[in-house]
């Protein structure tokens, strides 16, 4: 399934974000989700995420090639799998597997028990972001919206 309208809401995909640093963008994609999540499971602390994000990479880095990362962290109270993508103005370090800079993040934030949700969830995000063609188009897309419909469509289809 190449649909994560479960996870993705329009309003939490970001393009051209301007980021110095990994720690910057933990801090602004937490901010995104902190006040997405904020509707369905009261006031989440941005902070509180970004912190868990950084504990998280301290383990090893989640830039897994291709000018890609999925940082990801359990986050206690979250009622659900969510996530936020950002396609950055300019690509920064993340010490990454290839030592390439990064351009494109899907942060993915999960309820402390989803134990197999949260890695299927992982999965589904890897598979999605290993595809070539699929990255192409996302740093080829112009507005948030025409990025959120490529994550949001079932199947994307080029013509033969």
């Amino acid at each position: 399934m190449n649909d994560f309208s479960d996870m993705l809401r329009p309003d939490a995909v970001l393009t051209n974000m301007v980021a110095a640093n990994k720690k910057a963008v933990f801090q602004q994609l937490s901010t995104i989700a902190a006040d997405n999540l904020a509707d369905s499971t009261g006031r989440i602390d941005a902070k509180s995420i970004a912190d868990l994000l950084t504990a998280r990479e301290k383990l090893g880095s989640t830039g897994f090639g291709g000018g890609v990362a999925i940082p990801h962290a359990k986050l206690p109270g979250l009622s659900q799998v969510t996530g936020v993508f950002a396609r950055l103005a300019q690509p920064i370090d993340f010490q990454a597997v290839d030592d390439l800079p990064v351009d494109l993040v899907f942060m993915l934030l999960s309820p402390t028990d989803a134990g197999a949700v949260h890695l299927k969830a992982l999965a589904r995000v890897s598979r999605r972001l290993r595809d070539k063609t699929f990255l192409e188009k996302l740093r080829g897309g112009g507005s948030p919206d025409a990025l959120y419909a490529l994550f949001s469509a079932d199947e994307v289809r080029d013509a033969a």
